[in-house]
């Protein structure tokens, strides 16, 4: 698979923000020095109220999207690409609480450029600490979801979540079966071949279900480490963190009953949502 001839060779950047506040800016501060190329910047903004925003919109290479209600991650980052036109071939879906590294965008670029049949590419994300987040995972099948989901927070060294997590793979360029949605760059061609991210999807699993739909297309996922960004973490949701954690139960479920339909799955999926349901309550009740 070669770029289509439909789309042009211009970068765009689309985030999606809810409440972004300061970061913001230092997220578009750092991306000035994330590549050489002019870059057009969408802010895809679910209906944010402390102004960052509109202050972002300022910018001369920056346009607000604002949608007027949190649509939440997936359909606001669908409809920042659909305000591109068709010269731009090249989009970036990243969040709003992240840095970028000097180049690193354009480094993500020179690797897509090495595989015409890559669809989305990650790059290494670090946490402020230095961390590196294990961005680039096996997709989750039934068991290795089930065993991850039941044993990831008790026992985080556990088969299951080091076979999904890869946390002990190196950094090195290759194929995975997912890439963090925090920081992806996409060849337009091959996300509008799939219709872009499930709007299903409100909040978590929207990458996991993108890098399936992908792959089963014929895309590669590539993780691309010779680029390298900062994720801050977490700064929106903890707007409302019951919310999302109801949210990612949700979504874990509807993953796992789209890749298991029939009869023959029904007493499997009911164990499997009876057992979200008790880790969700568990959950919930840590938080309060």
């Amino acid at each position: 698979m070669t770029q289509d001839s439909r789309y042009g060779d211009r970068l765009a950047v689309v985030t999606v923000t809810y409440f972004p506040g300061e970061t913001l800016e230092r997220f578009l501060d750092t991306l000035e020095k994330a590549t050489d190329r002019e870059v057009q910047v969408v802010v895809a903004d679910n209906a944010s109220t402390d102004g960052a925003p509109e202050k972002a919109g300022q910018r001369e290479n920056v346009k607000l999207l604002s949608l007027g209600e949190n649509l939440g991650y997936g359909t606001a980052a669908n409809r920042g690409i659909a305000a591109l036109d068709d010269s731009f071939g090249w989009v970036a879906v990243v969040n709003p609480d992240l840095e970028w590294e000097p180049g690193s965008l354009d480094a993500l670029v020179e690797v897509a450029q090495r595989w015409p049949r890559g669809g989305a590419f990650g790059p290494l994300i670090h946490d402020q600490d230095g961390t590196v987040y294990p961005s680039a995972r096996l997709l989750p099948s039934l068991g290795r979801g089930i065993g991850h989901a039941v044993f990831g927070k008790v026992w985080p060294g556990n088969p299951w979540t080091r076979e999904y997590r890869q946390e002990n793979a190196a950094p090195t360029e290759r194929t995975a079966g997912w890439l963090s949605g925090s920081c992806q760059l996409f060849r337009r061609e091959a996300f509008e071949s799939v219709n872009g991210f499930d709007t299903r999807y409100f909040m978590y699993f929207e990458d996991v279900d993108l890098g399936d739909r992908l792959a089963r297309k014929g895309w590669l996922n590539v993780y691309a480490p010779s680029s390298s960004v900062m994720h801050i973490g977490g700064h929106a949701t903890k707007q409302a963190s019951a919310k999302m954690l109801a949210a990612h139960h949700v979504s874990a479920y509807r993953y796992l009953a789209d890749r298991h339909q029939g009869l023959l799955w029904k007493p499997v999926l009911a164990v499997i949502k009876a057992g979200l349901k008790l880790r969700l309550k568990v959950a919930t009740r840590k938080e309060s």
